[in-house]
């Protein structure tokens, strides 16, 4: 069976790693330990590969939802004979329940309830390790449940309803509920033995209730009463599922490969930590009142990048090590025969000048709110400003980390410049000592002359995706986000002219340069956010932006999730999913307008709910 568009999938999560469902109730991708480890199942990249599906026996409807403010995931089935709701959850233990009670390292529970009339469920659940890699003993252990060992590691499945286990190693169950009737299924996964096992019954769908209000209790802290009050939650619960609790990281995506364009090989693992993100996700974390999490967030990019002090990896795993070693999985078809399959990211070694800028921004609204900035990141700081000192003159690879030779990227230069302002700053606030200022400022002067006399084509009118180069780049709108220029000056003007005329996509998408026609990509959609935040700095109306803001916001799945592009014959999200930039692209742009205007904004109306599907 082919795997489900990409924008089709709902997310859930526990914080350490994550899993993807169709909207058909079927399990696709889930990799534990952690979010890059080897997939349990992997269905979504191979039309042969292991997956958990659950669905009823005769033809029917779905619809679903997140149980409001949650990563709880409901799916209503309707059939001819009745109705059902199944809930999918990873259950989360508070520190309290851990110090009571023995808990699994992992659990995921799927709970089916009949609503109306009866409704027969089959269920198929088919692990296979590591893309069926690695080798794994299969025991039923009755009561007990099935049990796979592999190596030290222990999945468990138990259900309250008959497990079958067929010599081809596949589980099934079938059941029939009537009105008021429920079964429940619980997969947990223990690095090693003993394992733990949860009881099922009433204390399973109270673990779904106790994990439920942990949701609702999180999303509570937001400090956001703007317009798009529910697009900027729902992304922000989205950001929370791509975080990994025990050291504050962050990841890009929870998923690898899944391709830029079908068919195409710019397919990349995700499943790690940019420094890139850093800037836009400070801003999200604290600009919604998440103190905590943006002080954790800034507490990983100090340990994961002092190792490496003052040069800087571009991506990082949710430690703080490099990632895998890049290498291909042959024996995988890929998300719809979209070759290769890769586990690991080359890019991590990449030279991305425009890093500094982001970690030192991160840095410094962090230190604005927090009134903390300890001796040792002082001395990283120190170290990066010395760094971008020498070296922001050098051609790199650039925010889009194209594998060809480097180039000297007016988005780098950018990102230099913000770099040397934001310390410049933090010294004159009295925030950081030990400072050469006047070095810097002569440094900081020299890229803003560079680039505005290198990197603008009096021609075209407009701002170029590197110096003496005549490509366009959406990424130089940022120029207004990080005021190096004012949006409504002439030069950003004209060049946010250029850009819609040559780069535009379709109503509220963009993309990101111009050597995606040839790529045959999809629009890149953070741009479009990009593009929001230059025309609330003046780049043109209130209107305008609100305009863009609300045609980029609605490719957003039934679920509010968003994919890194978007197909814009078609609208379907394209690569890894869901992207943790373009949703904190989407919370900042929102901010920005909220900043710029409080009134209130008609909003457009939800689409009928699973539960109303349901009822």
């Amino acid at each position: 069976m082919q795997a489900a568009k990409i924008h089709d999938y709902g997310l859930i999560g526990d914080g350490r790693s994550a899993a993807l469902i169709s909207r058909h109730g079927s399990l696709d991708w889930l990799c534990w330990q952690r979010f890059d480890s080897a997939p349990i199942f992997s269905h979504l990249l191979d039309e042969t590969g292991s997956r958990w599906s659950m669905c009823p026996t005769k033809p029917a409807r779905c619809a679903r939802q997140y149980v409001e403010h949650t990563n709880v995931l409901e799916t209503a089935f309707v059939t001819a004979d009745g109705r059902a709701l199944l809930i999918d959850a990873m259950t989360i233990a508070s520190e309290a329940d851990k110090r009571r009670m023995l808990v699994p390292d992992h659990e995921l529970v799927r709970r089916v309830t009949c609503i109306e009339g009866e409704v027969e469920i089959e269920a198929r659940i088919d692990p296979r390790p590591d893309f069926g890699r690695a080798r794994s003993k299969i025991l039923h252990l009755g009561e007990l449940g099935i049990r796979w060992e592999i190596g030290t590691q222990l999945l468990t499945l138990r259900a309250d309803v008959p497990l079958v286990l067929g010599s081809d190693g596949v589980v099934t169950a079938r059941m029939r509920v009537r009105t008021g009737e429920a079964f429940s299924f619980s997969l947990t996964f223990d690095e090693e033995a003993p394992a733990v096992l949860p009881p099922l019954g009433s204390s399973l769908h109270e673990r779904i209730e106790r994990t439920i209000a942990w949701w609702r209790a999180w999303i509570a802290r937001a400090h956001f009463d703007g317009p798009y009050r529910d697009s900027v939650l729902r992304s922000a619960l989205a950001l929370k599922l791509m975080s990994f609790a025990p050291s504050g990281a962050i990841i890009a995506a929870p998923t690898t490969s899944l391709p830029e364009a079908l068919g195409g090989n710019h397919n990349w693992d995700y499943r790690y930590c940019w420094l890139r993100d850093a800037s836009f996700t400070a801003r999200a974390f604290l600009d919604l009142g998440y103190i905590e999490e943006a002080q954790a967030f800034g507490s990983w990019l100090v340990q994961a990048t002092r190792l490496t002090s003052p040069q800087l990896q571009v991506l990082y795993d949710v430690y703080g090590n490099g990632p895998h070693r890049e290498h291909e999985v042959p024996s995988v078809s890929g998300y719809r025969s979209s070759r290769p399959v890769r586990i690991g990211n080359a890019a991590s070694m990449q030279l991305q000048l425009d890093m500094y800028g982001e970690v030192i921004d991160a840095a410094s609204q962090l230190v604005r709110v927090t009134g903390i900035l300890d001796r040792d990141s002082k001395q990283v700081l120190r170290d990066y400003g010395r760094y971008v000192s020498e070296n922001w003159s050098r051609p790199d690879r650039g925010i889009w980390e194209p594998r060809e030779a480097p180039r000297p990227h007016t988005h780098s230069r950018l990102m230099c410049w913000v770099a040397l302002e934001r310390l410049i700053g933090l010294h004159q606030e009295g925030r950081l000592d030990r400072v050469d200022v006047s070095a810097l400022a002569q440094q900081r002067d020299a890229i803003r002359v560079d680039i505005e006399q290198r990197a603008f084509d009096p021609v075209r009118g407009c701002y170029m995706g590197a110096l003496g180069c005549g490509e366009l780049d959406a990424s130089v709108l940022l120029m207004s986000w990080y005021h190096f220029h004012p949006g409504d000056s002439p030069r950003m003007r004209s060049t946010y002219a250029r850009i819609c005329e040559r780069l535009g996509a379709g109503r509220g998408l963009l993309y990101r340069y111009e050597r995606s026609f040839q790529k045959n990509e999809g629009a890149f959609w953070i741009c479009s956010f990009w593009a929001v935040e230059h025309l609330v700095r003046g780049g043109g109306s209130f209107e305008d932006a609100i305009e863009m803001f609300d045609a980029a916001r609605r490719y957003g799945s039934d679920l509010g999730l968003m994919a890194e592009e978007v197909d814009p014959k078609t609208g379907d999200g394209l690569g890894n999913f869901p992207q943790a930039y373009t949703h904190v692209g989407l919370i900042s742009a929102a901010l920005s307008l909220a900043e710029r205007h409080h009134a209130a904004l008609p909003l457009r109306g939800p689409s009928r709910s699973a539960r109303e599907v349901a009822r």
